[in-house]
């Protein structure tokens, strides 16, 4: 049964400024894993696309709970990929649900996409 849906859109661009502006924002939205993972890409714009996205599906993880991310702080949520490239949500409680994350990019957009699944028949 699924138990939430959540979806959310982040200007890329937006992003960017921010981390020129606060280069500790990077420590704010990204989980230690998440880290390493964004210090091994080669470029900058790489770089700004990766936060965006993790931004965004960590948005969309708190709609699709429907509580917004006040119960969790986005270090947190931990958005790794399979070797396949599939990302992977883990986040506290998240051995309640089957978890279906995808994320994507344009030039000027992230966006990603999140249903949660319960893992019991229980209403």
């Amino acid at each position: 049964m699924i138990k939430g849906i959540g979806i959310d859109i982040v200007d890329i661009a937006r992003i960017e400024a921010i981390m020129k502006r606060n280069p500790r924002f990077i420590e704010k939205i990204l989980s230690v894993k998440e880290q390493e993972k964004y210090q091994a890409l080669m470029t900058d714009s790489r770089r700004t696309e990766f936060v965006a996205g993790r931004f965004a599906a960590k948005e969309a993880l708190g709609k699709a709970l429907g509580t917004g991310l006040g119960t969790l702080n986005f270090c947190d949520i931990v958005i790794l990929n399979e070797v396949s490239g599939k990302p992977t949500l883990h986040f506290p409680g998240d051995d309640l649900y089957q978890r279906h994350i995808s994320i994507s990019h344009s030039q000027t957009s992230a966006v990603a996409n999140i249903v949660l699944e319960s893992k019991h028949n229980l209403q």
